[in-house]
């Protein structure tokens, strides 16, 4: 390939990035958290056996409510990311659910050495802990929440037609 080919590939890439990018994250995410959500609104509430585990001030609420809560932000969290719509607003939430979960449940109970910890970066438990699937979930809401849906989204379409009032200009020179 020369360089110009190159070039327009690169250019090509350019133009979808803000339109597939951000789309592929949420719809892996979407898919994911419902899954979790219906699991929860199907199965039986565990969080009783591990609500000591919980970070502050979810350790001071009934396990019932974190239940729910939990059930729920994954529910309409994955919702919200399938179209798009409060995406910033949803990803946070799910961000801090995930945060949350990983703290009680998916961190290693005990660790003695960074090496005892790295055994906790697993898909699998084996004793020491499985936060691999949280921490990629938590990296791939990081650029839901600091650049948006992107342009294939409903709050991308909700911004062309009620523009803000706040949009950051150029300084005038």
């Amino acid at each position: 390939m020369n360089l110009p080919t190159l070039a327009v590939a690169r250019g090509q890439l350019d133009r979808l990035a803000p339109w597939l990018a951000p789309l592929g994250l949420r719809l892996l995410l979407a898919w994911e958290f419902f899954e979790s959500g219906r699991e929860k609104l199907q199965g039986q509430n565990w969080f009783a056996d591990l609500q000591d585990a919980f970070p502050f001030p979810f350790d001071q609420l009934p396990s019932a409510l974190n239940w729910q809560l939990a059930t729920w932000f994954e529910l309409l969290g994955a919702a919200c990311l399938l179209f798009g719509f409060g995406t910033r607003f949803a990803s946070t939430g799910l961000l801090v659910l995930t945060v949350v979960a990983t703290y009680a449940v998916h961190w290693p109970m005990e660790w003695h050495s960074l090496g005892d910890l790295a055994m906790g970066y697993a898909i699998s438990d084996q004793g020491f802990g499985n936060f691999k699937l949280p921490v990629l979930f938590m990296a791939m809401l990081l650029p839901l929440i600091f650049a948006g849906a992107g342009k294939l989204s409903v709050d991308a379409w909700l911004a062309r037609w009620f523009p803000s009032g706040m949009t950051v200009r150029p300084a005038a020179r």
